[in-house]
């Protein structure tokens, strides 16, 4: 079905954004007005809505106030998408004037769900294998010039949100100088890392919740909340699969994926490191700027957005990074940094946090692949 482009359809603006809702769809639906129901939200400003029809078929309306939100981008990565043959909401009508878009209904099953109702990680497992072939469709389908760059400046805008909302707004924590030449010099080496890697389409949410099991399509993978995507490191959307925001793994499970990942990206001529050693580094020190990142933005959700329950989730990106900063020593200053901050603030079990990956800290990653 062809997407269809709304113009000049002239709505109410001192209404509230509910009942401009109301009157939209009773322009675009004359014959079958929908009712319509909140069916999620997310950390920007877009809601979504489930709209029901006469004879009980959904769709969903994206919501996203023109002067806060720009659908463009949204509507260029759903095309890449449907080009990579990857699957994902539909288009079917957009309204740019009005900011509201009509998708396709996924369904309310999304893969944090599902992995949660399992007990085992055997089961979970088998729910993430199709979810990493995902990942290699959208790896392979990547082109230069399509996407904007993941580039040193918008990485080193990220890692400032770290200091801005989380130090300084959160904690109330005032670096010494020494400490913010040595944080400066950690977030150098952490772009310089990124930008070094190779190039992909990098989805730059990937994870659990921002992935749909369609009811329309034999529960079917599919992917949601894609609109921020870029043309970054190639180990960004991976690390932030298996480092969540809202789920951890142990780190054997964990190891395991990514060199599956690993092996099927260097089959299908992807342009991973030939050195497992180096990709797992190269890992490691982009989910390490993103959990920094994260940090920042949970904190500005709070006090900026007044979003109010990501902030529960900080002590996750805190275990993280203490665990990455306190393996390699280039990073010895930020592990320093982090353990002042749990001593005063969080109070996490350090050791345990330690000892819990300890074992891969000097592994031989040769016999480690020999092993599996």
């Amino acid at each position: 079905m062809q997407k269809q482009y709304l113009n000049n359809i002239s709505l109410n603006t001192s209404q509230d954004r509910n009942e401009q809702i109301s009157q939209w769809l009773k322009i675009i639906f004359p014959n079958d007005v929908p009712k319509f129901e909140a069916a999620s939200a997310d950390a920007s400003f877009r809601r979504f809505f489930r709209l029901t029809f006469a004879d009980n078929s959904t769709k969903i309306l994206m919501d996203a106030p023109p002067d806060k939100e720009n659908c463009q981008p949204f509507i260029l990565v759903s095309d890449l998408l449907l080009k990579a043959d990857i699957l994902s909401p539909q288009i079917f009508q957009i309204d740019l004037q009005n900011g509201f878009l009509v998708l396709s209904d996924l369904g309310k099953i999304g893969l944090m769900l599902a992995l949660n109702l399992q007990e085992d990680n055997y089961e979970k497992s088998l729910l993430m294998h199709p979810v990493l072939e995902i990942l290699l469709k959208l790896q392979k389908s990547s082109k230069a010039g399509i996407l904007p760059p993941y580039d040193a400046k918008m990485l080193r805008r990220e890692l400032n949100l770290f200091p801005e909302w989380f130090l300084q707004k959160h904690l109330n924590f005032a670096l010494s100088d020494k400490e913010t030449q040595d944080l400066n010099a950690v977030f150098e080496l952490l772009i310089q890392n990124a930008v070094q890697q190779p190039k992909v389409f990098v989805h730059r949410d990937f994870m659990p919740r921002n992935i749909m099991l369609s009811e329309s399509d034999d529960l079917n993978p599919a992917v949601i909340d894609f609109q921020d995507a870029v043309y970054g490191p190639i180990t960004y959307d991976l690390v932030s699969l298996f480092r969540d925001a809202f789920l951890s793994w142990d780190e054997e499970i964990e190891l395991d994926f990514v060199i599956r990942f690993w092996e099927k990206a260097k089959n299908q001529n992807l342009p991973v490191r030939k050195d497992f050693g180096f990709f797992w580094k190269e890992y490691e020190l982009m989910g390490l700027q993103r959990h920094l990142k994260v940090l920042g933005i949970f904190c500005r959700l709070n006090y900026r957005d007044h979003k109010e329950n990501y902030i529960k989730d900080l002590p996750r990106f805190i275990r993280y990074a203490m665990k990455t900063s306190h393996r390699y020593g280039e990073l010895r200053n930020l592990y320093a940094l982090l353990l002042k901050i749990n001593e005063k603030h969080f109070h996490l079990d350090v050791a345990e946090i330690i000892n819990s990956g300890s074992k891969f800290q000097n592994l031989d990653f040769d016999s480690y692949m020999e092993y599996v």
